[in-house]
């Protein structure tokens, strides 16, 4: 009876072992078979189309096609597109250090970084760039112009420049150098108790930043902390992992990675001593924060250790890994999902099972599993972090928006600049009633046309009582309801006077401090600071978030 077990455990590992192998080999295949299918299409289809074909683009639109089909983050990099992938990763490129943009055809300056060469070379908000080293820019996109700025660090580059409010243009000389494109972009005091500092991004040295800033904010009487993580869309996982380290004690666990390759699979830990476990924290987050960004605030979360405030974030717990390929090109391909210290993974949206029309869905709020925290708070996986102190957003109204979207705030700044050499500092400034009035004159003849909800919303009634042959029934409200709407669009300058000085305050005081002095304005009217600095000041209210003694 012994023998004859062995002989049939035997004959079954051996045909589990011919299943696997066949399997195996079924895929390889399957692989092969549709590689020939391919390569034979292509060149019947490059040999016979009506028209001539551009046969890397083709290519490149099946392959994009394909990796769309699995997720939005797994991508194929062309060498020519590589040093711009460099370039998000790193932070760090050969250029001129401004962001630029195309307005109405023209190549303008959106912002010179502090101290770069651009700055340096006396390039402003709102000068348009006509020439580069000769060839007219003017009619390009933004895109095709940074490119032809980039290039190795010391080489010169010649612009001509026509600053804004002259007629006449200049010539700049500019020398490229390499440009570190910081992750934190700010840092400082909030009032004589509270530090704030700002993560853009997570690339090379991100957690050294956050350390230098905390330390020096500490040094300038910092004893409560608040941490932007608002709209940072990620970056490098060892840096999420190194600025964890920073508020938890060594040897804890960070995050983990679990994919199909289980030699990849592995747990980050916290290496080294931490630089402060004890200071309140408060953790800003948006539906925008994501990634690496949401791992920080996760673990922070997991651990008790900071108090999130804002929104629910963005939902992406997928982990990228690069492969070569050949002709210098290379895969960025989604390997794995990424766990937090609870256990609970974050990604909201389900790619692997998708609805019949192809899209994706984000898992429902009713199949998120509940985790616990380290001191026994309940969390859920499946669609972000939550926050514990939810904030609601403002909504601009639709003259803010016009305003804003047809360039009016910019270029007003740009002319109060001209007018005001200096101002006050950026987080005391403030435009008066007389200035205000000033930006309503300057208003008058521009297009502020837009529509309203409430007019869309007529507009479909209509079309709805029209097709139910009722129109005629409702036709004078309809009308006297539209007057109505009218009349105050007329007056939304005056209505939304508060919310449109906030943004133009801003938006001038970036063209005396830049970047700095944007953030610096918005302080004392970002409900997430406020929150923020109500839930510090407040160590009970602070403790019982967390649910500490």
């Amino acid at each position: 009876m012994y023998k004859k077990s062995i002989a049939v455990l035997a004959a079954g590992c051996l045909a589990l072992g011919l299943v696997s192998f066949r399997s195996e080999s079924d895929r390889y295949f399957e692989i092969a078979k549709n590689l020939d299918v391919f390569a034979t299409l292509f060149k019947e289809v490059n040999t016979y189309y009506v028209d001539d074909i551009p046969p890397a683009q083709l290519v490149r639109t099946g392959i994009d096609a394909m990796l769309k089909s699995l997720d939005p983050y797994t991508n194929y990099i062309p060498e020519d597109d590589i040093e711009d992938f460099r370039t998000m990763t790193t932070g760090q490129y050969g250029g001129v250090g401004a962001f630029i943009g195309n307005r109405n055809g023209k190549i303008i300056v959106q912002m010179p970084y502090e101290n770069s060469p651009a700055h340096k070379a006396g390039l402003n908000i709102g000068d348009e760039i006509l020439k580069v080293d000769g060839v007219t820019v003017t009619g390009k996109s933004s895109e095709e112009v940074s490119k032809i700025l980039k290039g190795q660090a010391n080489t010169k580059i010649k612009l001509e420049v026509k600053p804004y409010g002259q007629t006449k243009s200049k010539a700049v000389e500019v020398t490229r150098a390499n440009i570190m494109v910081d992750n934190v972009p700010y840092f400082g005091m909030l009032d004589k108790e509270i530090g704030y500092f700002q993560l853009s991004g997570f690339t090379v040295d991100a957690s050294k930043e956050v350390k230098v800033a905390v330390q020096k904010l500490k040094e300038q009487g910092a004893t409560k902390i608040i941490f932007d993580l608002r709209d940072n869309p990620g970056g490098l996982l060892h840096e999420a992992v190194n600025i964890s380290n920073l508020f938890v004690d060594r040897g804890k666990d960070i995050v983990s990675t679990k994919g199909k390759v289980k030699e990849w699979n592995k747990t980050y830990k916290a290496l080294d001593e931490p630089l402060d476990k004890i200071i309140p924290l408060v953790i800003l987050t948006s539906s925008r924060s994501a990634s690496a960004a949401e791992i920080v605030a996760g673990v922070m979360q997991d651990y008790d250790r900071a108090v999130l405030v804002g929104e629910r974030t963005f939902g992406k717990g997928l982990v990228q890994a690069t492969r070569p390929l050949s002709y210098n090109s290379q895969l960025k391909v989604t390997t794995a999902k990424y766990y937090i210290p609870s256990g609970r993974c974050i990604q909201a949206i389900d790619y692997a099972h998708r609805n019949q029309d192809g899209s994706a869905g984000k898992i429902a709020d009713s199949l998120r599993v509940a985790f616990k925290t380290a001191g026994g708070r309940v969390v859920y996986d499946g669609g972000g972090v939550s926050p514990d102190v939810e904030v609601k957003q403002p909504e601009y109204s639709e003259i803010s928006r016009t305003i804003a979207e047809k360039g009016y705030f910019f270029d007003y700044a740009n002319k109060y600049k001209v007018e005001h050499p200096t101002i006050s500092s950026a987080k005391s400034f403030k435009l008066s009633d007389a200035d205000y009035q000033k930006f309503t004159a300057y208003l008058a003849d521009k297009d502020l046309n837009y529509t309203t909800g409430i007019e869309n919303e007529l507009k479909d009634l209509a079309e709805k009582a029209k097709d139910g042959k009722h129109y005629e029934d409702i036709q004078s409200e309809i009308a006297a309801i539209k007057k109505k709407v009218s009349h105050n669009k007329a007056n939304d300058l005056t209505r939304f006077k508060p919310e449109i000085k906030e943004v133009l305050e801003a938006e001038i005081a970036s063209r005396y401090f830049l970047q700095k002095g944007y953030i610096e304005s918005t302080f004392d009217d970002d409900p997430d600071i406020l929150v923020a600095k109500q839930v510090l000041k407040d160590t009970q209210k602070y403790n019982s978030y967390l649910k500490l003694k």
